[in-house]
């Protein structure tokens, strides 16, 4: 059986894609940031994300190791999802992309 790495693409930019390449995980990534968030929260601050593809997304990014899932002994449950230190090293790819996403609209006006 292959090791994960082994089944990861050879390219580092096709890898980094794998993991964080859709519009969702990006915008979970960026929420997680500020804080820790419940299901709930993530899913009514995310404008038009479906509980699967929000429920798909937090089980990927959690095997991949880049989000946390808390799970509080209390009833009712509560979880909480929050960064990893794998998940945080993200943060300087995620502020590029903010700063170049603001000089971008800057210059369509």
């Amino acid at each position: 059986m292959k090791t994960k790495a082994e089944l990861l693409p050879e390219c580092p930019v096709a890898t980094t894609v794998q993991l964080i390449g859709n519009k969702w995980k990006l915008l979970i990534i960026r929420n997680l940031l500020i804080r820790p968030w419940r299901f709930n929260e993530l899913q009514k601050s995310l404008d038009g994300i479906s509980q699967k593809v929000l429920t798909d997304s937090l089980r990927s990014m959690e095997k991949d190791g880049l989000i946390n899932r808390k799970v509080y002994a209390e009833v009712p449950p509560r979880v909480e999802y929050s960064l990893s230190e794998t998940g945080m090293s993200l943060k300087p790819i995620l502020d590029a992309m903010k700063i170049w996403g603001e000089d971008y609209k800057a210059k369509q006006q």
